[in-house]
């Protein structure tokens, strides 16, 4: 009998048929279904688990409880040049993200930067995804979004502000695009999920019980802790101001949970940014001293500990890698639930 917290190896082609099948039967149309899919088993792939299909039974819970579109009008609205506002009129976060960023891309050429901003959204999942698109386009890719409140706010108690991630993606030619994505709490919301559906503990300094004391039980976490203290707590307030603030939707506390109040709408709101760097330099010497800079870093003397200094998104990469020859790391209860035993 399969332990149903053991780690298996599934293939990717089957996982995101799995995961579209599954979005799908609870109404989402196949389009959608398809590239939310994606975007998940993505996360995934690059071993971010936490932002990957363990999510899925929680969008569809909200797809049957009907606080998800599942069959959205998309409608954009030019503002200035280079700027213009999406209304996911309450879909897919990451079928949002998607149409945001292609549609930064296309106005990018033109006016130098291109920002849209994403009005009443959801999820998203890892935004590495919408960052990268960007770089495969040979542009600088930027992405922020606001989430519900889940971290404590430094020197306080109770949460506050959400992880507010944010996102690059800077293209190479030699060498892989390097992507950056990080929340701007000392981890995200998702590895504390997680680790309560693997049973294991976080390290201490993630998270906080109800008293504000550390705890290394995932189960007990009651605020999340910011990224370097007071700095992260800076940059996730920057974050929702971009977002919330500018965009004409809520912030911090007042966003709707994504973990509860599962009939309510989550009215998130998130920004892509795509930057031609022509603007400034020929694409060619942009990516050429890209390319330096990433071997110049890996060349740089290891120290104790370790075998090589990595650039941001190696570690990913080389998840990637071993993913796509030996399938992808899924939990069996997830794998179950896709295949429709749990």
């Amino acid at each position: 009998m399969t332990d149903k917290n053991q780690d298996i190896q599934v293939n990717a082609d089957e996982l995101r048929r799995l995961v579209a099948n599954k979005l799908e039967g609870a109404g989402l149309i196949r389009k959608h279904a398809e590239m939310t899919a994606d975007v998940l088993v993505c996360a995934d792939e690059r071993g971010v688990y936490s932002h990957g299909i363990i999510q899925t039974e929680h969008y569809v819970k909200r797809l049957q409880s009907g606080s998800l579109n599942k069959n959205p009008n998309f409608t954009f609205r030019t503002l200035r040049s280079g700027s213009a506002l999406l209304n996911a009129d309450g879909g897919m976060g990451h079928v949002a993200s998607i149409e945001a960023m292609n549609h930064a891309i296309e106005m990018a050429p033109e006016s130098g930067i291109a920002m849209v901003g994403v009005e009443d959204s959801s999820h998203c999942g890892a935004l590495s995804y919408f960052v990268l698109q960007a770089a495969n386009k040979g542009l600088i890719g930027l992405s922020l979004v606001q989430t519900d409140k889940c971290v404590t706010p430094f020197g306080g108690v109770n949460p506050f502000f959400g992880t507010n991630p944010i996102a690059f993606g800077f293209p190479c030619k030699r060498n892989p695009s390097v992507i950056i994505d990080m929340a701007t709490s000392s981890v995200s919301s998702g590895k504390i999920l997680h680790a309560r559906e693997k049973n294991i503990e976080i390290p201490e300094g993630w998270g906080l019980d109800c008293d504000g004391r550390p705890t290394t039980d995932p189960s007990q976490v009651f605020g999340l802790t910011p990224l370097g203290g007071y700095k992260g707590y800076a940059i996730g307030m920057a974050i929702d101001v971009l977002t919330g603030v500018l965009l004409g939707a809520q912030f911090g506390p007042h966003i709707n949970s994504m973990y509860g109040d599962y009939e309510k709408k989550r009215n998130l709101a998130a920004l892509m940014i795509a930057i031609d760097p022509s603007t400034f330099i020929s694409t060619e010497a942009f990516m050429r001293q890209r390319d330096a800079m990433v071997d110049q870093l890996h060349a740089v003397p290891a120290g104790p500990g370790c075998d090589q200094v990595l650039v941001p998104g190696d570690p990913e990469l080389i998840k990637e890698s071993a993913a796509r020859k030996n399938g992808v790391t899924v939990i069996a209860s997830t794998y179950e639930y896709l295949m429709g035993s749990a």
